[in-house]
């Protein structure tokens, strides 16, 4: 006799509400276990969870209820009893792996705090973070007071950068550009891993003094330091001269006004440039219901600066109205894209 039975729909639409409802808690555990550096003590197959708590000095049961619901959600596999291994997406939150500093940054209490004000910025239109912190993003971060919190965002930029500029050189060629700009690039990895493909570039890392005070130890350890120079502004008043122009998740960060003064700045210097071109390397939206990290990237950016994701034909508007034309959207095997203009 068949014994099998449907879920009603109602029931699997209750489980999906609970499913969203309930991911505060899911990224709750996931700091827990990041701070406490629980994947870096478990190279072993199967690690019982009491000598995890001893390790990191946890409560056993408090840690082991942890583990047990992220392992119900496939960061850990509990083989044995109060026994866990790691799973691939375990693996990835060790130290220096790919998601270790980006998990600090996107399941940090900061973030919880900015997020419980959503219905905030859904009625003003305006960014969460100002209601709970009193002043936009950038300014928070810059703050002496807010280094921790600053580096924990550099770091996780960084890292996000590392895993995607394999598939943003794969994907585009950078050849015929002397000296190439980086726009708020951070401390540098994107540059830094451009020049080391292409030895005959010089590099510009361009960012905020406390953001490119962090970059000599990237720069270092790339071997460009010969090619490549710091300097720091305000990229709404000018940036360096150069051949080309590269930013990487910046555009996003603002509204269509003051993105579009950005992209006004750059190409002051692209008149009359061979080559001179401005590379977005960015989240493109796909229309449909389909899985999309960029529409939640795009919460992001509602929340904390301001800014939006945008659609190919959003980003050909804003460069136009910057005076620049959309040449080509080259799409790569991660989650962004490369979008790329010339002057007009």
């Amino acid at each position: 006799m068949d014994t099998t039975t449907s879920v009603p729909p109602e029931v699997a639409a209750t489980q999906l509400l609970f499913q969203i409802g309930t991911g505060h808690m899911a990224a709750a555990a996931l700091q827990t276990v990041i701070k406490l550096g629980i994947a870096d003590h478990m190279a072993a197959r199967s690690v019982p969870v009491a000598d995890l708590a001893k390790q990191t000095g946890a409560n056993e049961d408090a840690l082991y209820r942890v583990m047990r619901a992220l392992a119900s959600l496939g960061v850990f596999d509990e083989v044995s009893p109060r026994a866990f291994a790691l799973t691939l997406a375990g693996r990835m939150l060790q130290k220096g792996q790919g998601f270790h500093d980006m998990g600090l940054w996107i399941t940090s209490p900061f973030h919880f705090r900015v997020y419980a004000e959503m219905l905030h910025a859904v009625r003003t239109g305006q960014p969460a973070v100002e209601k709970v912190t009193g002043e936009p993003v950038f300014e928070h971060f810059a703050r002496p007071e807010n280094r921790e919190l600053s580096e924990i965002f550099n770091n996780a930029m960084t890292g996000f950068s590392a895993q995607v500029v394999p598939t943003a050189l794969e994907a585009y060629d950078f050849s015929g550009i002397g000296t190439l700009v980086d726009v708020a690039g951070g401390h540098g990895m994107l540059l830094t891993s451009i020049l080391k493909s292409y030895p005959t570039m010089r590099g510009i890392l361009f960012d905020l003094p406390h953001v490119v005070a962090g970059a000599a130890a990237v720069i270092d350890a790339a071997g460009v330091n010969d090619r490549c120079t710091t300097q720091s502004g305000d990229f709404f008043k000018d940036v360096p001269d150069g051949d080309a122009y590269i930013m990487k998740h910046i555009i996003h960060d603002w509204d269509d006004e003051r993105a579009a003064q950005i992209l006004r700045n750059i190409r002051r210097h692209l008149a009359g440039k061979k080559n001179g071109r401005v590379i977005l390397v960015e989240t493109v939206l796909q229309q449909g219901n389909q899985p999309d990290l960029g529409k939640l990237i795009d919460l992001e950016m509602l929340m904390m600066p301001g800014g939006r994701e945008r659609s190919a034909a959003e980003f050909g508007a804003l460069f136009k109205a910057a005076g620049l034309q959309l040449t080509r959207v080259v799409a790569t095997k991660g989650p962004l894209s490369l979008v790329e203009a010339t002057a007009t």
